[in-house]
């Protein structure tokens, strides 16, 4: 099986799983990385014994990089996903694609000019909770979708991320932060949305942070913190989808369901690639946890570069593409949209629901 060389630009926070996990696969192998703070980009290829720790510019002119890994900030995530490919390699971009869907629709056009592959996070739904939910659904499990219901619902990062000023910037909030997550499973699940629309609001407009280093430092917030939602799916589907900061106290709502003409399902956090899947069949009293299907349950970032790169050396499409990204990204920012002027927002993006993920895998070693 051929190796694609790999690096890792961005060494904050969600780096080190992308270290840990893109070492396991057998297809892919991380060379170098880069960050603004070269001595934290030092730190991390000690750590996780890389090659090559160097500046932006040293990383984007190394021909030995064929792939790079795009672990920024959200706000640098256009910007910098076109100077990888302006420099002649593929991205994967950490969520969001970017800000705006027109910054998206650039990435996206560059790509397809340079004749290079874009991916994005999240590829948790390639793991094993949502490929059982799809398959469990493919199967005819639950009989044709009509419904789904999704809940992120939290009181905010300010309590356990080091840096968290960024999600309360233009390009965060919940929806931005978390609602790919959730988007990226019910695309997955149930195919491509057609119309949306939502409410959205600031709760509370300044936060103060109690992590550490930062603890007692405020923040002004400057995006909507709660946003209610409502997607028409091309399918027929309609589902509520609640994304929030705001939330306090304790809550028993589900984090993700869908509903069939024969019976409903519970998707497990997909922030995550296990937890547990239960199904209900009409007429049943008790939900039932059916075991998984698919690989990956723990620990499995890395899991949609591992299959890009697969993907490139047989020529097929990869699962956690450009097109689902962008589509993601047309949803949030026309929710938001919705709720400023009050209307539907019809969408000017699709895609295609991506293929399944083979359940007979053998483990960190994709198929074509």
């Amino acid at each position: 099986m051929p190796t694609t060389k790999i690096g890792i630009i961005g060494c904050g926070n969600i780096s080190s799983a992308y270290f840990k996990a893109c070492k396991r696969f057998v297809n892919m192998q991380v060379v170098a990385c880069a960050d603004l703070d070269l001595a934290r980009a030092k730190a991390q290829a000690s750590e996780y014994g890389i090659a090559r720790a160097t500046t932006v510019e040293q990383f984007l002119s190394d021909p030995e990089i064929e792939l790079a890994v795009n672990l920024t900030i959200p706000k640098a995530h256009a910007e910098i996903d076109c100077k990888i490919l302006e420099a002649g390699k593929h991205v994967f971009s950490e969520k969001p694609l970017a800000l705006t869907r027109a910054e998206g629709q650039n990435i996206v056009a560059l790509a397809r000019a340079k004749n290079l592959r874009v991916g994005c996070a999240p590829d948790t739904v390639l793991g094993a909770g949502v490929q059982t939910c799809r398959k469990l659904i493919d199967d005819g499990a639950i009989g044709t979708p009509v419904a789904a219901t999704a809940f992120m619902m939290t009181g905010g990062p300010e309590h356990w991320h080091p840096s968290p000023e960024f999600v309360y910037e233009a390009g965060g909030g919940p929806m931005f932060d978390m609602g790919p997550y959730y988007l990226h499973a019910l695309i997955t699940l149930l195919g491509p949305v057609k119309r949306v629309t939502g409410s959205a609001r600031i709760s509370y407009p300044e936060r103060t942070i109690t992590s550490k280093p930062k603890f007692g430092q405020k923040m002004l917030v400057a995006i909507p913190t709660h946003i209610s939602s409502v997607l028409d799916f091309a399918s027929g589907v309609v589902c509520n989808l609640v994304t929030s900061f705001d939330i306090k106290g304790k809550h028993n709502a589900p984090q993700l369901e869908i509903y069939g003409s024969e019976g409903s399902l519970q998707v497990p956090d997909p922030n995550n690639t296990g937890g547990p899947v239960r199904l209900i069949k009409a007429g049943e009293t008790a939900w039932q946890e059916i075991a998984h299907t698919h690989l990956y349950k723990e620990g499995s970032r890395g899991l949609g570069v591992s299959d890009m790169v697969q993907a490139i050396h047989s020529g097929r499409k990869h699962r956690a593409n450009e097109e689902i990204a962008l589509h993601a990204l047309d949803i949030m920012q026309s929710i938001h949209e919705a709720s400023d002027s009050g209307r539907h927002v019809m969408l000017t993006t699709t895609c295609e629901r991506p293929k399944a993920m083979n359940a007979a895998m053998t483990e960190y070693v994709l198929d074509d």
